[in-house]
């Protein structure tokens, strides 16, 4: 290891490279940063003498970062928040801390969690920061790479049904906060409500799908696939908003957590049916990696979201 050089090394040009990335723009990085925009500028001058490299180009759409400055930004993630574990204090205490944790959920899982523990983490911590995102196909990685605290997303219990579904990687540390299982949202004034509701007719009806992550299907899909049966899927969505929100205009199905049909159908009057085929329920988990076991804050954090949510009764 060069000492010499770590010396000459300024940690605020770091800080500054690391916002320069996330907001592509000098104006909003100075803003962010409480400097003005030369001395950002004259701070990336000297970011592109430390790396021999211009970092930035600029283009009709803003800043764009070169390959040299995209290859730096997971490790330079990484740096910084070893850098805020090694510099926080031994022990927290919520009332004086402005920590910023930052936590992806499946969309599902925000009304059902979120109003359980806010209002206890804003009691004991009024200026703690909570930065939630969506859960996506690399949420697991952002918790390796320390870029968040905490993930939320439903996980099959048996390990075989996981591995189809959603298998943590080693090293990825994880509890159930409660379980749920699945139902059937229509429009109120759908054909199927004034028939005989049985797996035949399921089946027959057309559906619309949550993609979760990169898979089109779901647990449910694979269970009746080792039947030799399939849904008749008419439309793919992003999002559990959108599929009970288009529900609303046509005769699709949407299966869906039961909690959050409960949640929804209330909010757009649609008609909720129980799935008639048969699926064990899955557990809405927290997940964390194993090197934040140990950190206060984290500790503190798990702690409200875990008493708070476990074996939350829903219906």
């Amino acid at each position: 290891m060069s000492f010499e050089k770590l010396a000459r090394l300024d940690l605020n040009l770091l800080v500054c490279l690391h916002v320069l990335l996330e907001e592509g723009s000098v104006t909003l990085a100075a803003k962010r940063l409480c400097l003005s925009q030369s001395a950002v500028s004259k701070s990336l001058n000297r970011l592109r003498e430390q790396f021999d490299d211009p970092l930035f180009v600029r283009t009709a759409h803003g800043m764009k970062p070169t390959p040299r400055a995209m290859a730096l930004m997971p490790m330079l993630e990484q740096l910084l928040r070893d850098i805020e574990h090694l510099t926080a204090p031994a022990s927290f205490v919520p009332h004086t801390s402005d920590r910023h944790f930052r936590m992806a959920l499946v969309e599902s899982a925000y009304p059902l969690f979120l109003p359980q523990f806010l209002g206890d983490i804003f009691a004991e911590g009024p200026n703690i920061i909570l930065d939630t995102q969506a859960w996506e196909p690399n949420t697991f990685d952002k918790l390796i790479n320390g870029e968040i605290d905490f993930g939320i997303t439903g996980k099959d219990l048996n390990p075989k049904d996981a591995m189809m579904t959603l298998m943590p990687p080693k090293g990825i540390v994880f509890t159930e906060l409660c379980r749920d299982t699945q139902c059937c949202l229509v429009r109120k004034g759908h054909p199927i409500l004034s028939q005989h509701w049985d797996e035949d007719n399921y089946l027959q009806q057309r559906h619309i799908q949550v993609r979760c992550g990169n898979d089109d299907r779901w647990l449910l899909d694979y269970k009746l696939a080792e039947r030799g049966l399939q849904r008749d899927i008419a439309m793919y969505v992003p999002d559990f908003n959108s599929a009970a929100s288009l529900c609303t205009h046509t005769d699709l199905v949407f299966t869906a957590p039961s909690h959050f049909a409960s949640y929804i159908s209330a909010q757009l009057d649609l008609a909720v049916l129980p799935l008639p085929s048969a699926l064990p329920p899955m557990a809405y988990t927290l997940f964390w990696h194993q090197h934040q076991e140990k950190d206060p804050g984290h500790s503190w954090l798990r702690q409200i979201i875990t008493s708070r949510c476990r074996d939350l009764s829903v219906s």
